[in-house]
């Protein structure tokens, strides 16, 4: 079974190494990750925890600032080492839709050279709405024509607060995906609750184009929402680690001792992300309430 993280991050060095004064210029990195404790990784040491935990590949992209500047710097460091490990990292781009045209162009040129989807855009530090038809409009026409999935930062409207925990919650993000169905979504830190929803038949035909990832999971739920979350939204729960945020090891650890199914397993693990980006067919995850 191959095993695949599809949300990483990485940074280029030069912001490692100056986040004190990236933490100046942008108020939202600022808040992640001015504490010098906080864990920022390059690819190197993505692919150093990869191979230690056993993960075969990753999804991984750079950090939504909201200067779009900097996010094309980032997009840059991202596909260089997606050039340099095609068999390992799949690249995503971020943007800042609230920059216009500068976003869309450079979102043009990171999929020409290799991106394979947008994101993790990030609302609450990046200056728009889920609701900004205005700004997000063309940027979700371009994903669309281009056929690659957008990933958003979904925040949970309940529970505690946290650095970097926003408004944009899953009433939000089910207007984005109702507002744009032909467009496919990954709704990060699993859309913040909004597969529970799907119990509710028009939430259910609404969400036809989502995917869910569970990014930072451990920090937020209960191990159940492992098994809960793959019976209500088959074939659609992606394994996302947030790494460095959590380490990639101890993450699959706690999934697979969750009580899922052998073929939901392998559905979260990797078969569902694959056949998100093109590369194979979906597990059938069992028992799901809505066949």
């Amino acid at each position: 079974m191959q095993i695949l993280d599809a949300h990483t991050h990485i940074f280029p060095p030069d912001v490692i190494v100056g986040r004190a004064e990236y933490a100046q210029l942008d108020r939202w990195f600022g808040l992640l990750y001015a504490d010098p404790r906080a864990k920022m990784a390059s690819a190197e040491a993505l692919l150093a925890s990869m191979d230690a935990a056993g993960v075969d590949r990753a999804v991984t992209f750079g950090f939504a600032f909201r200067d779009q500047g900097l996010c094309a710097a980032c997009n840059a460091y991202v596909l260089e080492a997606a050039a340099r490990h095609p068999d390992r990292l799949i690249p995503l781009a971020v943007a800042n839709p609230a920059a216009g045209e500068a976003a869309v162009r450079d979102l043009v040129d990171a999929l020409d050279r290799g991106a394979r989807g947008i994101g993790e855009l990030m609302p609450d530090g990046q200056g728009y709405a889920l609701d900004d038809d205005a700004h997000l409009a063309p940027v979700m026409d371009l994903a669309r024509s281009a056929e690659r999935p957008v990933m958003v930062h979904v925040n949970e409207p309940l529970g505690h607060h946290y650095p970097g925990k926003g408004s944009q919650g899953p009433v939000e993000a089910y207007r984005l995906a109702t507002c744009y169905p032909e467009t496919t979504f990954i709704l990060s830190h699993w859309g913040g609750g909004l597969p529970f929803y799907l119990l509710m038949p028009e939430v259910r035909l609404g969400l036809a184009n989502v995917y869910y990832d569970t990014a930072a999971s451990l920090y937020l739920y209960e191990d159940a929402v492992f098994p809960l979350a793959a019976r209500l939204a088959p074939g659609r729960v992606l394994f996302g680690t947030d790494y460095p945020l959590i380490a990639q090891e101890r993450f699959l650890a706690r999934v697979r001792e969750a009580g899922l199914t052998e073929a939901a397993l392998r559905g979260i693990l990797g078969a569902n992300a694959e056949a998100l980006f093109g590369e194979a067919t979906p597990d059938g995850e069992e028992g799901s309430p809505h066949a």
